[in-house]
């Protein structure tokens, strides 16, 4: 029988890259997004529904994941890849914008898996992918809200691996490094606070090294190849980084502790 995945977020990037992947290994694939009438390249594939879901939208989630079960008749693999990243000093946002990135990063995250969590249970099968970061471990300034998140996706995914290991469902977290994908043009929600003179220095210092970052960028292919082999390694592994990059900065943030990684950022942005 063939699996499904169910994938948000699909629309570009890791997600899209990672639908044509499972495709390719024979998989069945709903690949969902806010505005699927703008999809041209995944709707030419075998086996893939496209469909629209927005994570901040309830019954979008709802009517995806009935369409789903509809059409391919069980879903294997839970994919939570829709997200975005904020980035400012915390003054520079409107409430709404925070609001909306904890929304999209973190409470749409918990809609589609409380969505999807009584049809594995039903099945007594099933795995929960939820995408995090390096910025889930370790952070970098200006990075609040964004790295606020995916803590909280990290957070979320080791305790909910406790009580769904029980009935059968397996919770995955996949921590990229930086990839070469949109994420700093549409994916980024960056405030300058251009009118507070005082974060000047830190605003000018975070956008310059952001300008400097792509030497050493993975592809969105390895990330979703790392995401395959979550879904199909039938381990008890629970987090999969992705990237040289990724187990760089981790690895040296947690030998080398807090106070040191704390002095190397301030060196790093003159602060």
């Amino acid at each position: 029988m063939q699996k499904t995945i169910l994938i948000t977020g699909a629309s570009s990037g890791i997600g899209k890259i990672t639908a044509k992947l499972f495709q390719e290994k024979g998989w069945n694939v709903i690949a969902t997004m806010r505005k699927p009438e703008n999809e041209t390249e995944l709707t030419q594939l075998d086996r893939v529904l496209i469909t629209r879901l927005d994570v901040l939208d309830i019954e979008s989630i709802n009517k995806t994941i009935n369409l789903a079960i509809e059409k391919f008749g069980q879903i294997d693999v839970l994919l939570n890849n829709a997200g975005y990243g904020a980035y400012g000093p915390l003054e520079a946002f409107p409430r709404e914008n925070i609001v909306r990135q904890f929304n999209t990063n973190v409470i749409g995250l918990l809609d589609v898996t409380r969505a999807v969590l009584p049809h594995m249970r039903a099945n007594k099968s099933g795995t929960i992918i939820n995408i995090s970061s390096i910025g889930g471990k370790m952070t970098f300034p200006l990075g609040s809200l964004y790295h606020g998140t995916k803590f909280a996706v990290e957070g979320i995914s080791e305790a909910l691996s406790f009580e769904l290991n029980s009935i059968g469902i397996k919770v995955k977290i996949v921590e990229p490094g930086v990839i070469n994908t949109d994420f700093g043009s549409r994916s980024l929600d960056f405030q300058t606070a251009a009118s507070i003179s005082e974060y000047q220095p830190i605003v000018g210092a975070v956008m310059q090294a952001f300008g400097q970052m792509g030497e050493n960028n993975s592809e969105p292919e390895l990330v979703a190849d790392i995401i395959y082999q979550a879904a199909t390694d039938d381990s008890d592994t629970l987090r999969y980084r992705a990237g040289a990059d990724a187990h760089q900065y981790l690895d040296n943030r947690q030998e080398i502790g807090d106070e040191a990684f704390v002095k190397g950022m301030k060196q790093n942005f003159g602060l």
